[in-house]
Order: C-alpha cells, then sequence, then structure tokens
C-alpha cells in the first residue's frame, strides 16, 4: 500500500507524463521543491513497490498500477478542490486543505464526497440555498459578536 508521500509523487510523475509526455528525476525535483538526491530515493521505492520503471539517468515509466495510483489521485485532488470550493472555501485556501486532506480520508468517505459533490454540481438550487444559508450565518454571527465588541469596550 502506497504511504501518502509515495500518492504525492505518483501523482506528480502522473501529471508530468500527461503534460509533458516524460518525468525526470530533475522535474520532480523542481515541481515538488525537493532535492533530486531526495527523489531519486523516493523513485527507487516506487520501483521497488511496482508503480514506476526507472533506470537511473533516464525517465520514468509508470507501471499499470502506477497509472491507475496516479490517476486516482489526480480525480481525488479534482474532486476535493471541487467539493470546496462549492462550499465556498476561498480559492486561496483550496489547494491548501486539499493538499492536506486527501491522503488523510478513507474510500468509503471519498465516495461519499464524489457523491455529495456530483449532487451540489447537478442542484443549483441547492448550492444556492447553500449560499444564502452561509451569509445568514456569517451575518448571525456578526450580530451577535457586536454586543461583546461593545461590553469589552
Amino acid at each position: 500500500m502506497a504511504t501518502p508521500s509515495m500518492e504525492d509523487y505518483v501523482e506528480k510523475i502522473y501529471e508530468l507524463i500527461q503534460s509533458k509526455g516524460y518525468a525526470r528525476v530533475s522535474d520532480i525535483a523542481t515541481e515538488l521543491n525537493l532535492q533530486p538526491s531526495s527523489v531519486t530515493k523516493m523513485v527507487q521505492k516506487l520501483a521497488e513497490a511496482g508503480y514506476i520503471h526507472y533506470e537511473r539517468y533516464r525517465g520514468l515509466v509508470l507501471t499499470p498500477a502506477g497509472e491507475m495510483l496516479g490517476e486516482e489521485m489526480k480525480d481525488r485532488h479534482a474532486m476535493l478542490s471541487e467539493f470546496l470550493r462549492t462550499i465556498g472555501v476561498p480559492e486561496e485556501t483550496v489547494q491548501v486543505d486539499v493538499e492536506g486532506i486527501e491522503h488523510h480520508v478513507s474510500p468509503s468517505t471519498v465516495r461519499c464526497l464524489q457523491d455529495l459533490t456530483s449532487f451540489l454540481r447537478e442542484n443549483e438550487d441547492v448550492r444556492l440555498a447553500l449560499a444564502a444559508h452561509r451569509r445568514q450565518r456569517r451575518e448571525q454571527e456578526a450580530a451577535e459578536a457586536e454586543p461583546q465588541e461593545r461590553a469589552d469596550a
């Protein structure tokens, strides 16, 4: 089973291969802001685990298992991003939060979030009702905080 760190690497390798047609240690190091020596160590672990084929000084190739994991991680990342945007998380927070939670939810939770995300995508009236509810709660919170601020002054 892949660790969260392995999942991050496989996801990045998958993205690089999709966008550039190849992935090299130097590309991964640049993308993940890591030293090439650190990337080489993880690449060797990924090869041992059966996620990639790796030859030193050459590009990396995902195995079928690596391809499946990479696609799964990319899809999970996209779904979580969409979900957080849909529920009103500010854009500058979305990617940070996705990185923080994407490896810490069970497959059954991911399926439930996928269902909820597709439901919200398909039901604009529900999204609008959620947005109105959020505005109303923020206004209520602000109104409740106001008397406390006066009392503190």
